[in-house]
C-alpha cells in the first residue's frame, strides 16, 4: 500500500467502521493542519542548508571516528567519502518526508526496513551509522530555532533508536 496522510487515514478508518471521525481524530487533523506552515518552513530551511548541514555532520563524524578516514578505514577513499555524503543527503530527505507527513511511517516504510542488514552486509559498522545520524541531527538543529528543533527531533531519534536495536 501507499503511504497515507493523516486525513486519508482517518477517513478510511471511519468509513471502515461506518462512523463519523471521532473527536480525537478530528483534533489530530486540526493539529496536523495548524502546524503545516511550520513544517513546510522547516523543510525549506533544511533544503536550503543541505550542503552546510552535510559538511558539518561529516566533519563531526570524522572527528569522532578518525579511523574511518585513516588509510584502510571505511571512508578512506574519495569514493567511500562520496557515498557517505550521498547517504547523508538521503537521510536528510527521509527526515523531511517524516516532517511533511507529521508521521514516522514514511521514514520506516521508505528508509528503515532492511537498512541494518544492508549496512551489515556492506561491512559498515552500525555504531558509525548511529553516530552519523546523531551528527546529522546536531548539524541540522544548528540551522533551526528551538521550536523547530522540537518538531524535527523525534524523526532523527526514531532513526537513531531503530538503528540501535
Amino acid at each position: 500500500g501507499k503511504f497515507m496522510s493523516v486525513v486519508s487515514q482517518v477517513i478510511l478508518e471511519a468509513d471502515d467502521q461506518l462512523r463519523y471521525p471521532t473527536i480525537s481524530e478530528l483534533d489530530n487533523i486540526q493539529e496536523y493542519l495548524s502546524s503545516g506552515l511550520k513544517r513546510i518552513k522547516i523543510i525549506r530551511e533544511i533544503q536550503g542548508q543541505e550542503q552546510n548541514i552535510i559538511r558539518d555532520a561529516t566533519k563531526e563524524l570524522f572527528k569522532i571516528h578518525s579511523d574511518y578516514i585513516a588509510p584502510g578505514g571505511n571512508a578512506s577513499g574519495a569514493k567511500e567519502r562520496a557515498l557517505c555524503l550521498r547517504d547523508y543527503g538521503w537521510y536528510l530527505r527521509l527526515i523531511t518526508y517524516g516532517i511533511l507527513s507529521g508521521d514516522k511511517e514514511p521514514i520506516e516504510r521508505i528508509g528503515l526496513v532492511g537498512v541494518k542488514e544492508m549496512y551489515n552486509s556492506l561491512g559498515v559498522p552500525i555504531v558509525g551509522m548511529v553516530d552519523s545520524i546523531i551528527c546529522l541531527k546536531k548539524a541540522t538543529m544548528k540551522c533551526l530555532s528551538d521550536e523547530e528543533n522540537t518538531i524535527i527531533s523525534p524523526y532523527f531519534d526514531y532513526i537513531i533508536r531503530t538503528m540501535s536495536i
